[in-house]
C-alpha cells in the first residue's frame, strides 16, 4: 500500500479545512448553537422530561448527528467532485495510486473533519445543558461508524454529481428531512402507533437512537439493532464505491 500517496491526499484535504475554517467549522457550530438556544432553552423549558432526560439534553445527540451526517456528505462529495470539475482527476487516476488508497484518503479526511466537528459541537453543548455520557466507548463507535459511512455516501454523490447543484440535492432534500423526522428533537414513542411503524423505515432513526443510548441509556430501538443497521448501511456504501471503480462510472467526466 502506498502510504505516501494516502498521506499526501489526506493532508491536502485536511489543509483545505483550515483554509475555509469559517465555512467548515465555525458556521456549523454557530448553527447548532442556535438550535440549543431556541429548542434547548426557549422551548425546552416548557417541555417535560423525555425518557427521564431534560429536553435540552435529550436533543444533543440528534443535533450532533444532524451536523455529522450533513458535514460528512458535504466534505466527501466536494473533495472528490472538485478534482473532476478542475480536471485534476486525470493526474490522480494516472498516478501509481490504487482505488483503495484513493478511497481511504478522501473518505478518511472527510470522516476526520466530521468527527472533529462532532466533538466540538459536544463541547459546545456542554455550555448550554448538563451533559453526561454513560457509554463513551459506544459513543465514539457510533460517531466513527456514522462519519465513515456517510463520508462513503458523500464520495458516491461526488462521483455521481455533474454539477454543484447535485452536490446539495441529496443532503438538502433527503438527508436533512430524514434526520429531522428520525427523532432528533423527539422520541418516536410520542408518535401515534401508525407513524411509529412508518418511522422505523427511516434508517436515520437507528443512528440517532443508538447514539442517544450511548449518552443516557435510553433509545427508541435496541442498541444492537442500531449497530447492525449502521454496519449494513456502511456495507452498502462500500459496495457502491467498489462498483464505481470497477465500472469507471463518471470518474473522468
Amino acid at each position: 500500500m502506498n502510504l505516501h500517496a494516502i498521506r499526501a491526499i489526506y493532508r491536502f484535504e485536511m489543509a483545505r479545512t483550515f483554509r475555509t475554517i469559517i465555512q467548515s467549522i465555525v458556521s456549523p457550530v454557530v448553527s447548532t448553537s442556535l438550535y440549543f438556544v431556541v429548542f434547548g432553552s426557549a422551548i425546552g423549558s416548557r417541555i417535560p422530561e423525555v425518557g427521564g432526560v431534560s429536553y435540552g439534553a435529550f436533543i444533543v445527540p440528534g443535533l450532533v448527528m444532524l451536523s455529522l451526517l450533513t458535514q460528512s456528505i458535504s466534505n466527501a462529495s466536494f473533495g472528490i467532485y472538485f478534482p473532476k470539475f478542475t480536471g485534476t482527476i486525470y493526474e490522480l487516476l494516472s498516478a501509481p495510486v490504487s482505488t483503495l488508497e484513493i478511497v481511504i484518503s478522501y473518505v478518511g479526511a472527510a470522516a476526520t473533519k466530521s468527527i472533529a466537528l462532532g466533538l466540538i459541537i459536544l463541547a459546545t453543548a456542554a455550555l448550554f445543558v448538563p451533559l453526561k455520557i454513560m457509554h463513551p466507548g459506544f459513543m465514539l463507535l457510533f460517531l466513527v461508524l456514522t462519519a465513515v459511512t456517510f463520508s462513503l455516501l458523500g464520495f458516491i454523490i461526488g462521483i455521481w454529481a455533474d454539477g454543484f447543484e447535485k452536490l446539495q440535492f441529496i443532503p438538502t432534500l433527503i438527508i436533512t428531512p430524514l434526520t429531522f423526522l428520525g427523532g432528533s428533537f423527539y422520541s418516536i414513542d410520542m408518535l401515534p402507533p401508525f407513524w411509529q411503524k412508518v418511522t422505523l423505515f427511516n434508517p436515520v432513526v437507528y443512528l440517532i437512537s443508538g447514539f442517544r443510548w450511548s449518552f443516557y441509556g435510553v433509545s427508541d430501538v435496541s442498541v444492537g439493532i442500531s449497530l447492525a443497521m449502521t454496519l449494513l448501511f456502511m456495507a452498502i456504501c462500500l459496495g457502491g464505491v467498489a462498483w464505481i471503480f470497477k465500472t469507471g462510472y463518471r470518474l473522468k467526466s
